[in-house]
């Protein structure tokens, strides 16, 4: 209550009536206070409340930090519906009101004479708008008689008790924070739905974009050709290979073997002639779209890679480590090339390789560990980290 502050309820330039209710009783915090059966005047800027008695006083909206509806509950058949406003501190320069003191952050608003849920939305838009930054208001001061008339209208002093919020007011808090994450996934799970009804048609088409080229039908030219599928692949959704085209799984995962091949053909090359199965695994379905496919499908697909000759094949390291590479890939050049950029380095560590040629730590890893096994790098494993080193054995004259 120590927020409120007496005002001429005339509203003031810049200033715009929102809404007017009646009956309404105000509490400080949870304790009720002698201002009972006024009227409450939403405005753009502020709330105002006049007594029966003709007095008015005022908060203004830009200190109010939250609100919450608290519900009187089944058993409480007499209780009437309520608004907390929970607000900031009270401000340097504020003028007087009816409650220079108090205890508690946040008031209620009873509504005794019925409660209209439009107020909550009304004054959720209102502060929405925060219309007082634009047009702020020219405060008019008030007479030391009003202020006289407003004191005596609190015929008995308000009680000292300790606010009986903390535990509650936090429950409310997350209750509300909750209902606002639940609208906000049920709006998401809407457009995501959207989403995939439109992907769903763009697949469509291009199956249908892709049938047309094939067969050559109509008047398409062969740079057409390259064009269109070149928009095809930047979508990503380029007549992706799915089960249920095939009747046998053989067959399936042979056709998803041969458009594996042809999507990561130059990736692999340009990334060195080597990628990690996870890594593939993520391009893949990223390039896909909505049909994606599970770990063991790209599994048994690329287990498929060597039997169709393509230029690409599965390999597992001694590791473990299982990655798709190049079928002109050489492990002899590649450990030549390791070596030379040891040699030129003085030592080198797998962090060092990868952030080098571009890879994973996981292969740069396995490069040097290829290097050792051909004899041309030697390692010390240290606590800093495992480092390798030129073969200077090979470099002695026998």
């Amino acid at each position: 209550m120590n927020r409120f502050e007496y005002v001429d309820d005339q509203l003031l330039p810049n200033e715009a009536l929102i809404r007017q209710d009646r009956g309404i009783r105000l509490y400080d915090g949870e304790i009720r206070t002698p201002f009972e059966g006024g009227k409450v005047t939403l405005t753009s800027h502020r709330i105002i409340y006049r007594t029966p008695g003709d007095v008015a006083f005022a908060i203004h909206l830009h200190i109010i930090i939250f609100f919450e509806e608290e519900n009187p509950g089944p058993l409480f058949f007499t209780r009437s519906k309520k608004v907390i406003l929970h607000m900031s501190e009270p401000q340097s320069g504020k003028l007087t009101g009816p409650m220079d003191n108090s205890n508690h952050n946040f008031i209620k608003l009873s509504f005794k004479e019925g409660f209209d849920s439009s107020f909550v939305t009304d004054l959720t838009n209102a502060i929405t708008k925060r219309v007082w930054e634009r047009a702020p208001l020219s405060v008019l001061p008030i007479t030391s008689s009003q202020s006289q008339q407003a004191r005596n209208t609190s015929k008995q002093p308000l009680p000292a008790i300790k606010p009986r919020t903390g535990i509650i007011g936090i429950e409310r808090s997350i209750q509300e924070q909750q209902r606002v994450t639940d609208e906000s996934i049920s709006i998401a799970f809407q457009d995501l739905r959207k989403l995939m009804g439109m992907a769903k048609d763009m697949v469509a088409i291009s199956k249908t974009i892709s049938a047309k080229i094939r067969e050559r039908q109509g008047d398409i030219t062969e740079d057409e050709t390259v064009r269109f599928k070149s928009y095809l692949m930047s979508l990503g959704i380029d007549d992706p290979v799915t089960r249920d085209t095939y009747k046998s799984s053989n067959e399936y995962f042979r056709q998803l073997a041969r458009q594996l091949a042809e999507i990561l053909e130059e990736p692999i090359r340009e990334v060195g002639g080597m990628m990690a199965l996870t890594d593939v695994y993520c391009r893949v379905n990223r390039a896909r779209g909505l049909e994606l496919l599970s770990p063991e499908d790209l599994l048994n697909a690329c287990r498929q890679l060597a039997p169709l000759n393509l230029p690409i094949e599965l390999r597992t390291f001694e590791s473990g480590v299982i990655v798709i590479q190049s079928s002109f890939h050489n492990d002899e050049e590649i450990a030549e090339a390791v070596s030379q950029l040891i040699k030129d380095r003085g030592s080198v560590t797998a962090t060092e390789l990868a952030q080098s040629e571009g890879i994973s730590v996981v292969l740069a890893c396995e490069r040097l560990l290829m290097t050792e096994k051909y004899g041309k790098a030697c390692r010390d494993d240290s606590i800093e980290a495992l480092r390798f080193y030129p073969n200077l054995f090979l470099e002695l004259e026998t």
